[in-house]
């Protein structure tokens, strides 16, 4: 995975994190759960707010 997969990143997330409120989850703590995920193998400086943005939300559509 890298940060351009962010529906795979979102579910991987969901699964990883049930029970979770995707909203309610800092970034500082999503690019460390998301740099934590078996299979991901991206530079984790490459995401900004935006990416981190776009992961959340697909993550809250997954849980929805």
């Amino acid at each position: 995975m890298r940060w351009v997969d962010v529906r795979e990143i979102a579910i991987a997330l969901a699964e990883a994190h049930p029970g979770v409120a995707p909203l309610s989850v800092r970034f500082t703590d999503l690019h460390r759960w998301v740099t934590a995920l078996p299979g991901f193998q991206d530079e984790p400086g490459r995401s900004n707010e935006k990416v981190l943005e776009a992961i959340q939300m697909a993550w809250l559509d997954e849980v929805e």
